[in-house]
């Protein structure tokens, strides 16, 4: 009896493709840091920008789910590049979701037409930059850290804190707008090409029409999905990380691996507590995977009811999305360091940089604190509390 499969879609035949390409330099890469000035160019030649935007405005119109399964195909070779890919796309959500039709629509549009990027300078715990308003227009300055994305982009999602309010306002504008400076600062142990440094905002002018107000952020139960969008892609990033962490540990294990002379066995796949260590790594795994499409279906089933998605909605989407990010956390950690006792000790030469995944998810882990998700759940089964929307959750 033959066994029937699925042919690949060409969005996910491309993004395997991209995924092989990367994978060549990634080890490179991670040594160097910088900006992937190629592999951002080959994303924008790809199409992949676009899948998130409507066949509408140009755009290629997959639903959540799919466009997440790229980001955890990339994330499994080179989760720097997932990272900023991800983020692309989260921003497109974040102008769809906070501003009017006659403000996202045409930001889509060009979006698909120009394969621009986006990038990140949205950070609401960095107040640091001011918003004044003035005759017709407003002024951003000061600095903001955490900017992933934001070298060689088109477009940047700004915040800043408005000096007469104390409220978070939010702008989209293009990234060559006079007053910006980038700084070329990120330097960290991990996704070290997400070029996550500084910004400068020096009197940045930004018109009226390019504030985010109307709904606003995290105004109504469907922008307050802006967030939890932001926990899923991070979910995918993870799985991604642990799945390719346990790739190179097993290619490594059946082809570089020596067994332990105590073992009995002629080779180190056969060693029985190997396989134990395997067994367990693809538990953790499956779990996830599992947690993560049962999270990524009900965020598109809230993600489809626009307007009409109630906050009890929208809180049991984001039980499912913490549930998953926990896990995710948890396992990619333990496969990202664990792999090690199933490859042996010349599995750490320095070359292979095999340590790359631990310190890729343990850099981005830590973008917020896992211990408030288990709080939040918490809350939830014991006192059936659904969690209070904020960028985090």
């Amino acid at each position: 009896m033959s066994t029937l499969t699925t042919p690949p879609l060409p969005y996910q035949q491309i993004t395997a493709a991209l995924a092989r390409e990367f994978a060549e330099t990634a080890v490179a890469r991670d040594i160097s840091g910088g900006t992937p000035k190629a592999e951002r160019d080959a994303l924008r030649r790809s199409g992949l920008l676009s899948l998130s935007i409507p066949q509408a405005y140009g755009g290629q119109g997959l639903n959540w789910s799919q466009i997440l399964d790229t980001v955890r195909t990339l994330a499994q070779v080179d989760s720097s590049i997932a990272h900023v890919y991800g983020f692309h796309h989260l921003l497109l959500a974040t102008v769809r979701l906070f501003s009017r039709p006659d403000q996202w629509e045409p930001w889509l549009e060009q979006t698909a037409r120009k394969n621009w990027f986006w990038g990140n300078a949205l950070n609401p715990l960095d107040t640091r930059t001011v918003v004044r308003k003035l005759d017709g227009w407003y002024e951003f300055s000061g600095k903001k850290s955490f900017c992933s994305g934001s070298a060689d982009s088109e477009m940047l999602v700004a915040s800043g804190v408005d000096e007469s309010s104390g409220k978070l306002l939010i702008a989209a504008v293009p990234t060559s707008r006079a007053g910006i400076t980038l700084n070329y600062d990120w330097n960290n142990m991990g996704q070290r090409q997400t070029d996550s440094g500084s910004a400068l905002f020096e009197k940045v002018r930004v018109e009226a029409h390019e504030l985010l107000l109307d709904p606003g952020p995290l105004s109504t139960p469907f922008s307050s999905l802006r967030p939890l969008l932001a926990q899923l892609i991070f979910v995918n990033l993870f799985l991604g990380l642990g799945e390719g962490a346990l790739a190179q540990s097993s290619h490594y294990t059946l082809n570089e691996s020596r067994p332990w002379f105590r073992s009995g066995m002629e080779q180190a796949h056969q060693d029985p507590y190997t396989l134990l260590h395997y067994g367990e790594f693809f538990v953790g795994l499956e779990s996830v995977r599992l947690l993560a499409r049962n999270a990524a279906e009900l965020f598109d089933a809230a993600w489809s009811q626009g307007e009409a998605l109630d906050a009890q909605q929208r809180g049991q989407v984001a039980v499912a999305i913490a549930a998953a990010k926990v896990a995710s956390t948890r396992v990619g950690l333990e496969v990202s360091s664990r792999f090690f006792e199933t490859t042996g000790a010349r599995a750490t030469h320095g070359a292979l940089r095999l340590d790359r995944f631990w310190r890729n998810l343990r850099t981005q882990t830590l973008h917020d604190p896992v211990d408030y998700k288990l709080k939040e759940l918490g809350d939830w089964a014991l006192n059936r509390e659904i969690p209070a929307p904020s960028f985090y959750s």
